[in-house]
């Protein structure tokens, strides 16, 4: 199972009894067959881990960005294997393949491929309706994408806890209140915004509370693939994303938190995480002189 790379470096460091389990350098030779994958990885977005002391086998989600400011998370296996890896002017990047290939061809089965023909030559006769443009929600406001705002279409808290969330951290942290929206440069169900369940301005970060809901149908399967797309969406408008990600629910991105439930100690990793993300001189202005939080 993968794991973000914070937690897979201090696993390293704890199993190998050593403040860097892997030298600078050491697994050099292995990537330098990948210049693009080498392009595209940045220490900075990795805890400052190189990666030529990542083990190209290693289980370990790393943060990559491509040339067109991408970013997308991944394991070493997943980038090696797919497309790009080895051409030094371009690699694969999720954003950019949709983009490039916004619909894909479905291979047909053998009695559809027989009478595809058919098909063809009665649409000549009768050519089908062309289809509806996607429809763009109108009440989003024209501002520059990445900001933040107040959105009148933006869904209500989905449950008390995530009210019991906003509060904590609203005790903990001094950030402005009330904006619920980041404007995003595509389309995502017919809206240029997202709806984070916590958005923090200031820190241009976005907080996801994902359970798998009383009937065990919320984040999974196609609705997994949806928390992917507005990932992708607010990375490449310049917000970090964070998933408290409850239960047996795996991570989506590096920075993503697997609890049991919301608790004291999930506000201190969670507050610990922003710091990874950003850095203490900016969150630590931010946070309140009283700490005590009763959850």
């Amino acid at each position: 199972m993968a794991e973000r790379v914070q937690s897979w470096w201090a696993r390293r460091q704890w199993s190998k009894g050593l403040d860097v389990p892997y030298a600078v350098g050491a697994y050099r030779e292995a990537w330098a067959a990948y210049p693009a994958l080498i392009r595209q990885y940045h220490p900075d977005l990795n805890a400052g881990i190189a990666l030529s002391q990542v083990p190209p086998a290693a289980e370990v989600l790393l943060l990559w960005q491509c040339d067109a400011g991408h970013r997308f998370a991944a394991t070493p296996h997943e980038q090696r294997q797919r497309p790009g890896r080895e051409r030094r002017r371009s690699a694969w990047c999720p954003e950019c393949s949709e983009q490039a290939n916004p619909t894909r061809a479905v291979a047909l089965p053998m009695r559809e491929a027989i009478t595809a023909p058919v098909v063809a030559a009665n649409a000549v006769l009768r050519p089908r309706r062309p289809r509806r443009p996607t429809r763009l929600c109108e009440r989003t406001p024209a501002i520059p994408i990445g900001e933040a705002f107040v959105s009148v279409c933006a869904p209500k808290p989905a449950s008390a806890v995530e009210d019991r969330v906003r509060a904590d951290l609203g005790r903990r942290l001094t950030l402005t209140e009330g904006v619920n929206a980041v404007r995003v440069a595509r389309p995502f169900f017919e809206h240029l915004e997202v709806w984070p369940d916590f958005v923090f301005p200031e820190l241009r970060i976005a907080v996801e509370y994902d359970t798998i809901g009383r009937h065990g149908l919320e984040h999974v399967g196609r609705r997994e693939e949806s928390d992917r797309r507005k990932d992708r969406a607010l990375r490449a408008a310049g917000w970090e994303v964070m998933r408290l990600r409850v239960g047996r629910l795996e991570p989506l991105g590096p920075f993503d938190l697997q609890i049991p439930a919301w608790s004291a100690a999930s506000l201190s990793t969670l507050i610990e995480t922003f710091r990874g993300i950003r850095g203490t001189l900016l969150v630590d202005p931010l946070l309140r002189e009283d700490p005590a939080v009763d959850v």
